[in-house]
């Protein structure tokens, strides 16, 4: 038994060292612990860290005279200027109102669109349609914008575009759709309604599944409705899904897709087509101007973040779990 007692009392103050080594590092024992986990973590991270976090040094030459030849350290210094530049510059007015034009297009119209098709989604009861119907209103979103946009203007072209020639039998007349401005944002929001709203009902079925059929149930015996049980069981349940989306939504409120604009801008509807990420790229890339287009994107950036904050805060005020 004398023989055993030492082995005994070195291995209690082992125990008692890495219990004291934890307490004082207790992120690195959590490391050590689920170091496979954190070794799956490793790539993510890591993509982040280099294309991300990294890149965002390059917002400093928004606050530079930029020059390539001289680079970060040897740029002048000219503070806000760019930021004054643009807000004084009478294109920022139309670029303004063509952006949140749009962008309110996206939220009243595209937004909802997932939504209302998970709900007819989830009340198929047969499951070879409904797996059918999901399919199909997936398949658009890997179709290429470049191939979304050929498509519109084969459709829609007065030289022989199917649509045209339908409203030129029943009319007498041809629609300029591609040209005429009127006929621009109705197209975008209509392009991006085709082509992701399927994709956007993935989150929303995924809630759906999750909801009690037992409420169901119950709300069957005591009578309700197929329209009550969506009113007052399944839209409460997805809430919180919703909200969240709509607030990381409002995060990129400014963004109206540079690819898609880009395609369906031409010279009779740039009137209405210039919106922040066109301008970036004709200034910015066209003309040389790195720092003033840079100072536009941190503008942009910094709206997102004021919007996310405040859109937080509205959705805790009234009940929400909100996302940060």
């Amino acid at each position: 038994m004398n023989a055993t007692l030492p082995s005994e009392t070195d291995n209690a103050a082992a125990a008692a060292a890495v219990r004291t080594a934890a307490k004082r590092n207790p992120w690195l024992s959590k490391v050590k612990k689920d170091k496979w986990l954190y070794l799956l973590l490793a790539p993510g991270l890591l993509y982040f860290l280099i294309f991300k976090y990294a890149p965002m040094w390059g917002v400093l030459i928004a606050f530079q005279n930029y020059s390539p030849f001289l680079g970060f350290a040897g740029s002048e210094w000219i503070g806000f200027e760019h930021f004054r530049n643009f807000f004084a510059n009478p294109d920022f007015t139309r670029l303004l109102r063509n952006t949140l034009i749009l962008a309110v297009y996206d939220l009243v119209f595209f937004f909802p669109a997932p939504i209302v098709i998970a709900l007819l989604l989830n009340e198929i009861r047969v499951g070879i349609f409904k797996r059918f119907v999901q399919t199909m209103v997936y398949v658009p979103h890997f179709v290429s914008m470049v191939i979304v946009a050929s498509m519109t203007y084969v459709f829609l072209t007065t030289s022989g575009g199917i649509v045209n020639e339908v409203v030129a039998a029943v009319t007498g007349g041809k629609v300029n759709f591609l040209s005429d401005p009127k006929w621009f944002r109705p197209l975008i929001i209509l392009q991006i309604m085709w082509k992701e709203t399927g994709w956007g009902t993935i989150i929303f079925l995924a809630a759906l599944a999750s909801v009690d059929v037992e409420q169901y149930e119950a709300a069957v015996v005591d009578g309700a409705t197929r329209f009550q049980r969506l009113i007052h069981i399944t839209l409460p349940a997805i809430s919180s899904t919703i909200v969240i989306l709509l607030i990381l939504r409002l995060g990129n409120f400014l963004d109206n897709g540079f690819e898609q604009i880009f395609l369906m801008t031409n010279s009779l509807n740039r009137s209405v087509a210039d919106v922040f990420d066109t301008y970036v790229y004709f200034v910015g890339i066209t003309q040389g101007a790195f720092s003033y287009s840079t100072a536009i994107g941190l503008f942009k950036s910094l709206v997102g973040i004021v919007l996310i904050y405040g859109s937080n805060w509205l959705a805790k005020k009234f009940g929400q779990e909100g996302i940060l």
